[in-house]
């Protein structure tokens, strides 16, 4: 299988990019599915995070309210420095656990997309055959916020400032998406990059291995 990380600062068009992908016949493993998993009520990690954060953070079902966590972390870089350390090797052992289920019931034969939002800051750049960064403006990423999340500005370029640069992520690009106009135009987008990725996973052409 040919191992493909997607990754792109918040609201830069990830989730429209990785469906478009699966439309061509990629296979789709998203992070942000595993990381809700990881922290289910009950699990090691969401003791945790209870355990630092308090109950105050949780629903009244009892499952962490990613909002009002969201609030805290995004605002206090130790905190989600925290957050990662307790999240991030789960995640990834889940992530080598469900690639190696996908393996087994395709034979190894396809692409994978995984969607990775914070592949950078988790140093993970060299697990994978390519990595393929969706790049939007900041102040689109900012407008989207607003405009379609309910965001304030301010809240908006706190949450783009808590993750890596633009230009760290375009620095460990293999290919690149830019999502900065009309849906047509990122189809456009998205065809030349599947064509690329499907050149390379051919010719068996890629720096890093298989993820997990």
């Amino acid at each position: 299988m040919f191992y493909v990380a997607l990754t792109g600062g918040i609201a830069s068009g990830k989730s429209t990019v990785c469906r478009l992908l699966e439309e061509k016949g990629a296979h789709l493993l998203d992070s942000d599915l595993l990381a809700r998993e990881v922290v289910r009520r009950g699990t090691p990690a969401w003791r945790e995070i209870v355990d630092h954060f308090g109950r105050e953070i949780l629903t009244p079902e009892g499952e962490i309210d990613r909002a009002k966590l969201g609030k805290i972390v995004f605002s206090h870089p130790e905190e989600r420095e925290f957050l990662n350390r307790v999240t991030h090797p789960r995640i990834f052992q889940l992530m080598g656990e469900r690639l190696k289920e996908l393996e087994e019931g395709t034979g190894g034969e396809g692409v994978v997309i995984l969607d990775i939002p914070l592949l950078v800051e988790a140093g993970a750049g060299n697990l994978f055959h390519l990595n393929l960064v969706v790049d939007a403006p900041e102040e689109e990423q900012v407008r989207r916020l607003v405009e379609d999340r309910g965001l304030s500005p301010e809240e908006a370029w706190a949450r783009i400032r808590s993750q890596a640069s633009r230009e760290e992520r375009l620095r460990c690009a293999d290919l690149v998406i830019t999502n900065d106009g009309s849906l047509e135009k990122l189809r456009r987008e998205v065809d030349r990059a599947w064509e690329e990725i499907e050149l390379r996973s051919r010719a068996g052409d890629g720096k890093g291995r298989r993820g997990g």
